[in-house]
C-alpha cells in the first residue's frame, strides 16, 4: 500500500497561491473572458469557446482584442435585431450590422478588419455545427482604397539624419530606416537577436503575420547600434529598454521621431514614424533590388503588398515613360492609328 505524503504548509504558501492567481487571472484571455461574462449576449457560451479556442491555437493578444470587438459588436447589435439564436443568423444580419458599422463613422478599413474577425467566428460556429455553412457562400466584400505608401524624399532624409544628436535615438532611427523592420519589431528586440559580427538581425516572430526573418545592418546603422550598445545600461534584455525593464513604449519612440522630424524642419510634411519602413522599401527598389527579395525583408506574405512599393517608386517605368515621349516629341511616331 502507498502511503500518501502528509502536505506541508508553508507560512508563505497563501501569498504564494495568491500571486499565482493574480498570473492567471491577468493572463488575456482571462481578462476578456471577465468582460464576456458580465454582457448580455445571445448564447455567449459559444462566445466564450471561440476566445478560448483561439487562445489555445496561441493567437496575440492584439488578434484576441480585435476579435473580441468585433464579435461582441455583431452579437449586441444582433440581439438589438431581437434575435437570441445564433442558428438563426442570416446574411442580411451581417450586411446590416457592417452598414450599421459605417453608420456610426467606422473607417472602411477598420470595417473590413471586423467583418475579417466576424467570418473566422462563424466559421468555428460551422465546425462546431452550430449554424449552416451556407452562410459562408457569397461572402460580402468592402473595397478599401489601395493608397500608395509615402516615403521620405531622399533630401528630407538627410535632414533628418542630421539633426540627430542623441546616441539611442540615431540608433532607433536609423535600425528602422536601414532595415525596414516595423516599430513594433524593434522595439521589442532583445540585444541577443543581433549579431554584430555578420551584421544581421534575426526576427523570430513578425508583428504582423509572425513571419519570423532576417534583417541586415547598413554601415551608417551598425555603427549607430555599437555606439548605442556602448553607452545602453545593461538593465534589461531589450535593446531599447524604457521603465520597469520592459521595452521602449510605441508613444516614446513615436515622440522620439516627432522631435528630430521638427528640429529638422520637416514637420509640415506629413511624414510619420512607419515612412521609415516605407522609404527602405522605396530606396532599395530604386537602388535595384528586385522585388521578391524585398518581400523577404518585409516580411510580406503575399508579393502584392510589396507591389505597391513599385507603383510609387519604379524608376525604370519612369526612365521608360521619357524615353518614349522624346520619341513622340521629335516627331518620331509614323503611320496611321
Amino acid at each position: 500500500m502507498i502511503q500518501a505524503r502528509p502536505i506541508i504548509s508553508s507560512p508563505h504558501s497563501s501569498e504564494i497561491e495568491a500571486v499565482n492567481y493574480q498570473t492567471v487571472a491577468d493572463s488575456p484571455i482571462d481578462r476578456i473572458l471577465q468582460k464576456i461574462s458580465k454582457m448580455e449576449l445571445p448564447e455567449r457560451e459559444h462566445f466564450e469557446s471561440y476566445m478560448r479556442h483561439k487562445w489555445r491555437m496561441n493567437h496575440k493578444p492584439s488578434t484576441l482584442v480585435n476579435s473580441f470587438h468585433a464579435v461582441s459588436s455583431f452579437l449586441t447589435f444582433y440581439s438589438g435585431l431581437g434575435k437570441s439564436q445564433l442558428r438563426d443568423i442570416m446574411r442580411d444580419d451581417i450586411e446590416a450590422f457592417i452598414e450599421h458599422e459605417q453608420d456610426r463613422g467606422l473607417k472602411v478599413t477598420t470595417a473590413r478588419t471586423r467583418l475579417n474577425s466576424l467570418w473566422a467566428f462563424l466559421r468555428f460556429l460551422i465546425e462546431q455545427d452550430i449554424i449552416n455553412e451556407h452562410i459562408l457562400k457569397r461572402k460580402i466584400k468592402l473595397k478599401v482604397p489601395d493608397f500608395l505608401p509615402r516615403a521620405i524624399a531622399p533630401g528630407d532624409v538627410r535632414k533628418l539624419l542630421g539633426a540627430i544628436k542623441e546616441t539611442r535615438a540615431r540608433a532607433l532611427i536609423l535600425v528602422l530606416l536601414r532595415t525596414g523592420m516595423r516599430i513594433g519589431e524593434v522595439l521589442r528586440l532583445k540585444v541577443r537577436d543581433l549579431d554584430i559580427r555578420e551584421r544581421k538581425i534575426h526576427i523570430y516572430e513578425g508583428e504582423k503575420n509572425c513571419l519570423g526573418r532576417v534583417v541586415y545592418l547598413s554601415d551608417d546603422a551598425l555603427m549607430a547600434l555599437k555606439l548605442w550598445l556602448r553607452k545602453r545600461k545593461p538593465q534589461t534584455e531589450y535593446l531599447f529598454p524604457g521603465l520597469q525593464h520592459k521595452h521602449l513604449g510605441y508613444t516614446q519612440a513615436r515622440n522620439i521621431f516627432v522631435k528630430y522630424i521638427c528640429a529638422a524642419g520637416l514637420q509640415d510634411k506629413g511624414y510619420m514614424i512607419h515612412s521609415l519602413r516605407h522609404t527602405f522599401a522605396s530606396e532599395l527598389l530604386n537602388a535595384g533590388m528586385r522585388l521578391e527579395c524585398l518581400q523577404l525583408l518585409l516580411g510580406h506574405r503575399d508579393i502584392e503588398m510589396t507591389r505597391r512599393y513599385a507603383r510609387l517608386t519604379d524608376k525604370s517605368r519612369e526612365e521608360e515613360y521619357f524615353r518614349a515621349m522624346a520619341v513622340i516629341e521629335q516627331g518620331g511616331i509614323h503611320g496611321a492609328y
